[in-house]
């Protein structure tokens, strides 16, 4: 199964206001994978635990409609096969709010979070060892809250992690009916990673106890896929199933997909699927880039052989981040499940090789050899294709990606290698199939 998606919000549970018609949205293109963060930190977003009269919270009570709009997503989804990948822990929720950053000018932070010692009627600071004030952000290094080193290999926080375990297994009481789920620990965590490995321990204690499979991954904050960090995470077989690169997509051009190989090399002995749960791209620029690199690096993501790419929400503004659900990306959505629909994507692999007079970043190859070939143009071009391993007859189709259009077949031999050059500029697929 190909995973392919984009949606408005990254915790979409929480926004179910024309929930469902989103995700028939996202069918409609062809999608079949959201994300949801555990988060509360939007406007209107009810957290987990009840609200007191007083203003204060009750760790020991729930608020229900915070579940009953996890199970609706949840339902939601599975009614229409969909994929969900939760995070449990978004730091965002729990550092400095993130307002100042351009986010979100409405959103919260530790300030407004249940969990915060001076907001619940559990625990004091001097009880549990938090700060009433986390005037800083999530970073790519460990910092000093407490909250994320409650667990027993860090600084063993037994009453505030109680109140973390009841969070996790009322979401598990939840999401374990529910065949259509992946859980990630963490959203870009910078964390030492001993946090990560407790909650996958105990969620995967918590599903063989039910009877259940689950199939886990963290999410690290760092953005260079050679690191020790990354490595020892795409290792770490113990607590983890599969490995979820998103951080790479803040990489550009050759760079980005070099690093998708890079760790394909790493699992060839022993494949696990590469996942990219968000796709950076948007108009602020930076780290986004730009909304054309946000798809083009949905489209190498493909051609590099990953499980599942999807589109990171859109942000404050029109493309802010990346592009969501947006025309633009439902077109690109479609265009993708049209090409891996007219081939078996799963006995390919990239195949870049093949390819000559190919300029860096102007095409990409996928290809099960002899049998099928598929090449990515993210802005038109023109490269040679080595076809020697066909024989016969070779059936050739455009595939205008912008339009989501096919152009005529055409037919050729196998007997030379193949030139070819994109019917346009901006992106286009080719697809070459060998005839019986």
């Amino acid at each position: 199964m190909l995973l392919l998606g984009g949606s408005r919000e990254d915790n979409l549970f929480n926004h179910p206001e024309g929930l469902a018609e989103h995700l028939d949205t996202l069918v409609a293109c062809g999608g079949n994978y959201i994300r949801n963060t555990m988060s509360s930190r939007n406007p209107g977003n009810p957290w987990a635990f009840k609200r007191l009269d007083s203003g204060q919270y009750d760790l020991n009570q729930w608020n229900d409609e915070y579940w009953t709009r996890l199970e609706n997503l949840l339902r939601l989804c599975r009614e229409r096969e969909i994929i969900v990948q939760i995070e449990v822990w978004d730091p965002w929720d729990y550092f400095k709010t993130e307002a100042p950053l351009g986010y979100g000018p409405d959103n919260v932070g530790w300030e407004s979070c249940p969990f915060n010692p001076a907001l619940n009627i559990n625990y004091t600071v001097a009880e549990s060892r938090l700060a009433e004030t986390i005037d800083y952000y999530s970073t790519n290094k460990p910092t000093n809250h407490l909250f994320f080193h409650t667990v027993p290999a860090l600084k063993d926080l037994p009453l505030v992690r109680k109140y973390q375990e009841a969070f996790v297994n009322k979401l598990l009481s939840i999401s374990l009916a529910y065949p259509n789920v992946l859980y990630c620990m963490n959203n870009e965590i910078g964390e030492p990673p001993e946090w990560g490995q407790y909650w996958a321990k105990f969620i995967r204690a918590r599903a063989e106890k039910a009877g259940q499979r689950v199939f886990l991954t963290d999410m690290r904050r760092n953005s260079n896929f050679q690191s020790d960090e990354q490595v020892n995470l795409l290792r770490d077989r113990q607590h983890y199933d599969f490995f979820e690169i998103s951080q790479n997509n803040a990489n550009n051009d050759q760079r980005h997909y070099d690093h998708i190989l890079h760790i394909r090399s790493k699992v060839a002995a022993s494949p696990i699927p590469i996942n990219n749960v968000k796709i950076y791209g948007g108009d602020i620029g930076r780290w986004t880039t730009s909304v054309e690199e946000g798809t083009r690096r949905f489209w190498r993501n493909v051609f590099g052989g990953c499980a599942s790419s999807r589109f990171h929400r859109p942000g404050p503004s029109h493309h802010f981040f990346a592009i969501g659900l947006s025309d633009l990306a439902q077109s690109h959505i479609r265009s993708m499940r049209m090409l891996t629909d007219a081939m078996n994507v799963f006995v390919c692999e990239p195949q870049n090789s093949l390819l000559g007079e190919r300029e860096p970043n102007e095409a990409y190859c996928l290809a099960q050899p002899g049998k099928q070939y598929a090449v990515y143009f993210p802005d038109g071009g023109h490269v040679k294709l080595d076809v020697s391993a066909a024989r016969g007859k070779l059936g050739v189709r455009w595939l205008d990606i912008a339009n989501s259009k096919w152009q005529q077949p055409q037919t050729t031999d196998a007997s030379r290698p193949l030139d070819l050059k994109t019917p346009g500029k901006g992106p286009w697929a080719v697809l070459v199939l060998a005839r019986d």
